[in-house]
């Protein structure tokens, strides 16, 4: 008979990994942090908006492959297409999009079951690993649509983003300033298509907990501000 603790680590490894709880560094074992992402729609059009307009120009520039202004950043959020393409997003604790990648189904390649990757962090959420947590959620995704091969186009400069496709396995080529890297994707199986349920239902469960949060706090602010009125309000009014 297996045992309870069994069968969940095997839940974990189906949506993890080779690494579902922890990772070997130097002999030491090292836990891996959760990470709910959620797949976004047309309402959350207006974070991602938020979003990429945090960029500062570096970061656009490594982002779009040019220094693109305001105007086009809406322009760009605008011409989403969530019917076709999948967009993930990682939430703080205030609901503000802290890490974005936009997943763009092929419409004219060559390839129909081609899908193009990008992704940004914003500065105070890098160095968490958060851009290869997206990709992967990206790759499993797309296993499951049928996805063959996910593209990569980036500035030969984004070492970021190229070190997220070579250590998936993916194949670069350069290009002076330009690189692509391309990942051949396996069929869908088993493994991918529960760790896509557990994780949209983790991320589902997350993001509910952190609006109810928000809504507590934001009665306590309130209450708070009800209070102090009353406290000011007796202390004119006293002799």
């Amino acid at each position: 008979m297996v045992s309870i603790k069994t069968a969940f680590q095997a839940v974990l490894r189906l949506v993890f990994g080779r690494a579902p709880a922890s990772q070997e560094t130097g002999g030491a074992t090292v836990a891996r942090a959760i990470v709910p992402i959620r797949s976004l729609g047309e309402n959350q059009r207006p974070r991602i908006l938020k979003h990429l307009l945090a960029l500062d120009p570096r970061d656009r520039y490594l982002r779009f492959g040019s220094v693109i202004k305001d105007e086009r950043i809406a322009k760009y959020v605008e011409s989403i297409d969530f019917q076709r393409d999948d967009v993930f997003g990682i939430f703080n604790r205030k609901l503000d999009l802290i890490a974005v990648a936009h997943l763009a189904y092929a419409e004219q390649m060559d390839c129909e079951a081609c899908a193009e990757f990008g992704v940004s962090v914003l500065p105070h959420a890098r160095g968490l690993g958060y851009g290869s947590r997206l990709f992967e959620r990206a790759t499993m995704h797309s296993r499951n649509e049928g996805v063959q091969m996910i593209f990569i186009h980036a500035l030969s400069e984004n070492t970021a983003m190229l070190a997220i496709a070579r250590k998936a396995g993916a194949i670069l080529q350069r290009d002076g300033s330009e690189s692509e890297a391309h990942l051949r994707l396996a069929p869908a199986d088993l493994s991918s298509q529960l760790g896509s349920l557990l994780d949209s239902q983790l991320a589902h469960s997350d993001y509910q907990l952190k609006v109810q949060a928000r809504q507590f706090w934001r009665f306590l602010s309130a209450v708070q501000e009800v209070r102090n009125g009353v406290i000011d309000a007796q202390r004119r009014s006293a002799p």
